[in-house]
């Protein structure tokens, strides 16, 4: 198992649209799995699509433990060709970042409830619903598929930037929702 480089914003791959695995029982795609599971860990993130390592295949892996989440674990997942549904129009604004925009962050508004569907690596149907995190980090991961990566669905930019800077002198990264201006006007 190797570890794979991981595509930087900016590389075309990361703009374009991948492509369906065609067979998920194949030699090959168990193999680039297990390359994505080690680089996954190695790199301390929670999910990785396969354009991220520069394979145009409709594939993603993620695994997100219950401190990152403040909601139960997900145990590590395959999720070859997924489809999403959007169950609720609510949105939530939350922070994300991303392996290929390594050390920054953006406040990116996602939907709290979506039912996703995708082949498991085991051949079998992933058919689930997901909420808050959950549901973020399944979106984050199925954008990069469709070439998208988060600052794209930024609304306001001014959320966005390093860690270091958003974090410095706060302890943390600020609150995307910004506090309403007291109306001052006569």
């Amino acid at each position: 198992m190797a570890i794979l480089k991981i595509a930087r914003m900016g590389y075309p791959i990361l703009r374009q649209s991948a492509l369906p695995v065609d067979d998920p029982s194949a030699p090959e795609v168990h193999a680039l799995v297990a390359d994505m599971e080690t680089t996954l860990r190695d790199s301390g993130g929670i999910g990785l699509a396969a354009p991220q390592v520069h394979v145009p295949l409709r594939l993603v892996i993620l695994e997100v433990p219950a401190e990152r989440s403040g909601e139960d674990a997900i145990p590590l997942m395959t999720l070859i060709n997924p489809e999403i549904d959007v169950l609720s129009d609510e949105q939530e604004l939350g922070w994300e970042g991303c392996l290929s925009l390594p050390d920054m962050i953006g406040a990116v508004p996602r939907y709290t409830h979506i039912r996703y569907r995708a082949t498991g690596l085991d051949g079998e149907t992933i058919d689930r619903e997901a909420r808050g995190y959950h549901a973020r980090v399944i979106q984050h991961e199925c954008d990069h598929l469709d070439g998208v990566l988060y600052p794209m669905r930024m609304a306001d930019l001014s959320l966005f930037g390093y860690v270091e800077e958003l974090e410095k002198g706060r302890g943390a990264a600020p609150d995307p929702v910004p506090e309403e201006e007291p109306d001052d006007r006569p």
